[in-house]
């Protein structure tokens, strides 16, 4: 038997970066369909010996953003399965 899989909602990410010489800040946005918006910030800083890459330190920075991301996500989803069972569920890693 094939199960077939189906799209129930879709999730979008925005993601926005500030750079200067040294540093790339980034922000991340995901909007729930419940109204909440959950935000998160990463950083990176350029080592004086390292050449200029942009690329990279938005990687690094938007990287560390998303995992910020996750986390609360992570502790917004347990935070809920508690209230509605009502009692202490184990933590979601």
């Amino acid at each position: 038997m094939t199960t077939t899989m189906k799209t129930a909602v879709g999730w979008h990410v925005e993601l926005e970066f500030q750079e200067d010489d040294n540093r790339t800040r980034a922000a991340a946005l995901v909007r729930l369909p419940d109204g909440s918006e959950i935000r998160a910030h990463g950083y990176a800083n350029r080592h004086p010996s390292d050449s200029n890459q942009p690329r990279v330190g938005e990687e690094v920075a938007g990287a560390r953003a998303l995992n910020e991301l996750a986390m609360t996500l992570l502790t917004k989803a347990h935070d809920e399965i508690d209230e509605a069972s009502g009692r202490r569920s184990h933590r979601l890693t």
